[in-house]
């Protein structure tokens, strides 16, 4: 059994950059907590609700579009 890469091309500094942007704030809202937690899985559903809170934060004020999606109409509005 072969392993794929998922996304983008080796060295991706596109790829990199999202994960650094996501692991630090994950750090900095997530793990920087002065919270013991008492098992994975409470750490791991406080990750998870960090997330789709923040998602769906960005997502609204996007009016449910992709950043790129959201880029374009306001590029389209100013033209």
């Amino acid at each position: 059994m072969a392993i794929r890469r998922s996304i983008g091309r080796v060295v991706s500094a596109a790829d990199n950059a999202a994960m650094e942007s996501l692991h630090s704030l994950l750090q900095k809202n997530v793990f920087d907590q002065m919270k013991v937690w008492r098992s994975r899985e409470e750490f791991h559903t406080d990750i998870v609700t960090w997330i789709e809170y923040t998602y769906d934060n960005r997502q609204r004020r996007l009016g449910k579009l992709t950043p790129v999606e959201f880029e374009r109409s306001l590029t389209q509005q100013t033209a």
